[in-house]
């Protein structure tokens, strides 16, 4: 019900400044975006096309320029960046929390970034170029460096004193990490801790281990341990054990939104960034890329069908059954494919238990391959009253569920391994491979038999 109440809320807004727009009532159009919090001015302008785009952020305020861009996808923020003057992008930026300062920057073409990074002080050009010396999709690439450290040695009122001095505290912060002079992490103190300990409690009497992520390690991993462990934040450090940053349950949400879309765009070749509002032309080109790829293996599928031409000039009706093995195959594999690229994806598969894995699938295909022969050769040779034809295609249906349970299994693995997306490519190389080995056994087996 919520959802749908939102839906309504964003469409009733942006039919409200669509329409204020084209009347031309700019200072209406600011003032509804002024009682808009960032995350809905940001919804609103992926939601809408360029050129009222365009128009929608200059009425925008520019001390909220920071936080809209933090909210907006890659390619939508990219082209809104390339508007802006370049002094305006660096103020935009510098006020930007470091992960989505790093984000951004590794995103705009190395001069623009590299100009932009010129342009920052010292402090923020320090926090960017930490962040980026780790890579992209690392939990250094990805952490804030607004965490506030405290000593051991000091009491919870010297402590609680800092901090009304201080006057904030940054967002999501549950807990306090424990440093000494090098900045080595010692452990942490929850908040709650804190502010219920008595004012002279040491600080070291407080201290829980905090299991501490190495900036190296890749974003997916670390979303996995804050789900297996229900984390709100974490300690980031480097190889020397010094803090340098943390990670907060609202990055890590981020994390698995953006793996979902990854994976769901993947399989049709879209970036998972991709702007829904893009120029036709750039869109046009994105997708041709893909639409390239399929019809190469579509060709491929076909060259195996025109070996057998001779054979389907004389029996007609296998060119009427020649989609049903492929077919079968084709949905048999990628239900296989899908559960393994999970798998993956939460650290289930891995080199111990993956030849268990390639067994079962292997089993599983034999047996959807001998259920689905029966039932699928009992219906063509009451059909075409042909019980040899009913056998052809069994026996093809069972080849091929077979090879679609290994080759659902093994290409995520074998894809790993070279550095490949399985999600944007996997799909395509099985439905290829169930395609030709499904048309191949089929005609190839008929040609055998019937011929």
């Amino acid at each position: 019900m919520q959802n749908t109440f939102e839906a309504k809320s964003t469409n009733n807004q942006l039919q409200a400044i669509n329409a204020a727009l084209s009347d031309g009532a700019f200072v209406e159009v600011q003032d509804m975006l002024r009682s808009l919090p960032p995350c809905d001015v940001a919804l609103l302008l992926e939601s809408s096309h360029s050129r009222n785009r365009t128009e929608i952020w200059q009425l925008i305020e520019p001390e909220l320029y920071s936080d809209v861009l933090e909210e907006l996808s890659e390619d939508v923020r990219n082209g809104i960046i390339r508007q802006m003057l370049p002094e305006r992008i660096a103020d935009a930026l510098e006020e930007m929390d470091t992960d989505d300062l790093v984000e951004t920057l590794s995103s705009l073409p190395e001069a623009v970034s590299q100009d932009l990074l010129a342009s920052m002080d010292e402090q923020d050009r320090h926090r960017a170029e930490q962040g980026l010396s780790y890579g992209e999709e690392t939990a250094g690439f990805i952490m804030n460096t607004d965490t506030v450290t405290l000593r051991p040695e000091i009491t919870v009122e010297v402590f609680l004193r800092y901090l009304r001095l201080k006057g904030n505290i940054p967002e999501n912060t549950d807990t306090f990490y424990v440093v000494d002079r090098d900045d080595t992490l010692i452990g942490g103190v929850a908040l709650t801790k804190l502010v219920t300990a008595a004012p002279d409690t040491k600080v070291n009497t407080l201290i829980k281990n905090s299991e501490a992520i190495p900036a190296t390690m890749p974003e997916s991993e670390v979303a996995s341990l804050f789900e297996r462990y229900d984390w709100l934040s974490a300690p980031v450090v480097n190889e020397d054990n010094h803090l340098v940053g943390r990670i907060t349950i609202d990055d890590v949400v981020d994390i698995i939104r953006e793996d979902a879309e990854h994976s769901m765009m993947s399989m049709a070749g879209l970036d998972d960034e991709e702007d829904t509002f893009a120029p036709v032309i750039q869109s046009t080109q994105r997708r041709t890329i893909w639409l390239g790829v399929n019809l190469f293996t579509a060709l491929m599928a076909a060259a195996v069908s025109d070996l057998f031409e001779a054979t389907l000039n004389q029996l007609a009706v296998l060119a009427i059954l020649n989609t049903i093995v492929p077919s079968m195959g084709g949905v048999a594999g990628n239900q296989t494919l899908t559960l393994v690229i999970r798998g993956m994806a939460l650290g289930h598969v891995s080199s111990n238990n993956a030849k268990w894995l390639i067994s079962k699938e292997l089993a599983i295909g034999f047996l959807n391959g001998v259920i689905w022969s029966i039932l699928i050769a009992s219906v063509i040779a009451i059909w075409k009253q042909d019980l040899m034809l009913g056998a052809v295609i069994a026996f093809a249906m069972l080849i091929n569920m077979i090879a679609a349970g290994l080759a659902g299994a093994t290409l995520p693995m074998i894809m790993k391994k070279l550095r490949i997306d399985p999600a944007l490519a996997g799909s395509v190389i099985l439905t290829t491979i169930t395609d030709v080995v499904g048309i191949f056994a089929f005609l190839g087996t008929a040609t055998w038999l019937l011929i």
